[in-house]
């Protein structure tokens, strides 16, 4: 057996286990459901559909195109390794804290340019939050967040590593959508708990673009993107989604900035709309809607 090989069967046990964690995480997801049934706080069921479906989409997928980009992607990108940082406890360790703050800068720039949030923005459209909002992720965003990570496959650290890393960052994620659990104190200051990500949903003002961590809330804190929860969180889209369309929640936002390059007046300001930061517009339109 060639080392290929060797690292297809290593990939493959990974992901048995993660098939194995992820059904735990949909037992607690019906329990929730049914919870929310029984003592009637959710009264409107269409929302959650749509986030079921999109799971669904998104398993399909993860059997098919998307495990193997990330194999493909990993195992190819590991062999241009100029280092080997050898798999012990304390690599283990660092390559949390390396996947969780790469994992910071990538949320934030899926939130900071356009394209990249129009991708992101399926996973806060929704304007419930529970554990099935944790489920509504864009059937897009997994083709290429794995290049994020390539740096820390290319100083050494194992591929299977880096992935399990990761898993355990995003698997972490799942608990904190819900409204269930209140502030946790000074955990709130330092871990991304419940309290902490509502706010990250929320289109309050002062809650916009705040709390991209993972795990850890402290990248937040040293880069100055914190904000606790001092208000009930308004969930959502600032434009809000009226629809319940899976394929309307992947793929609205593209629709529209389709709309904006093709009204655009110059070759700059198409790049911009499309590639931009988000929110960009011309000056003088800018300078209009704020008269307004």
């Amino acid at each position: 057996m060639n080392e290929i090989d060797t690292r297809l069967l290593e990939f493959n046990d990974f992901f048995t286990a993660v098939a194995i964690i992820g059904f735990i995480f949909y037992v607690l997801t019906v329990i929730e459901s049914i919870f929310d049934v029984a003592t009637k706080r959710r009264l409107e069921w269409k929302q959650t559909m749509a986030n079921v479906t999109i799971e669904i989409g998104n398993r399909i997928l993860d059997n098919t195109v998307i495990s193997a980009i990330f194999i493909i992607g990993f195992i190819t990108t590991e062999q241009f390794a100029f280092s080997t940082i050898p798999v012990t406890w304390w690599s283990w360790l660092l390559a949390i804290i390396a996947v969780d703050f790469t994992y910071y800068w990538m949320h934030r720039i899926e939130h900071e340019r356009r394209i990249l949030w129009a991708v992101h923005s399926v996973h806060h459209s929704s304007q419930e939050y529970n554990l099935t909002t944790a489920l509504r992720l864009s059937w897009l965003e997994s083709l290429y967040e794995w290049i994020f990570f390539v740096p820390l496959l290319l100083i050494g650290f194992d591929a299977i590593q880096v992935l399990a890393s990761l898993f355990a960052v995003v698997l972490y994620q799942t608990w904190i959508h819900t409204e269930k659990v209140d502030k946790l104190g000074w955990l709130d200051g330092v871990l991304n708990t419940p309290s902490v990500h509502r706010v990250h949903h929320a289109t309050n003002a002062h809650y916009i673009d705040k709390n991209y961590g993972g795990i850890l809330i402290l990248w937040d804190r040293l880069f100055g993107t914190y904000q606790f929860e001092n208000e009930k969180p308004v969930y959502g889209l600032t434009t809000q989604l009226k629809s319940s369309n899976p394929f309307t929640i992947n793929f609205r936002e593209f629709r529209t900035i389709y709309k904006e390059v093709i009204r655009a007046e110059s070759a700059s300001h198409k790049v911009s709309y499309a590639l931009g930061r988000t929110g960009w517009k011309p000056n003088e339109l800018l300078q209009k809607t704020e008269g307004e």
